[in-house]
């Protein structure tokens, strides 16, 4: 799965504050990421983190410049 540095992530749980929207600090063996509700910050293995994916959310840093 393509995850990467500064991506969004929807979780299918919900965390203790209430939000399921996750921000993508490191990307490797685990995954380091930030509540976007409490900004509470976990680190957890990556296998665990792509099971409870549900949407990927990125901004599209490519713009033509002229």
């Amino acid at each position: 799965m393509d995850i990467r540095v500064g991506d969004v992530l929807t979780l299918k749980k919900k965390h203790p504050c209430g939000s399921q929207e996750w921000l993508v600090l490191r990307v490797g063996a685990d995954f380091r990421v930030r509540c976007r509700g409490c900004g509470h910050e976990i680190m957890s293995p990556r296998g665990n983190i792509e099971k409870s994916i549900r949407k990927v959310e990125r901004e599209d840093d490519a713009q033509t410049s002229s």
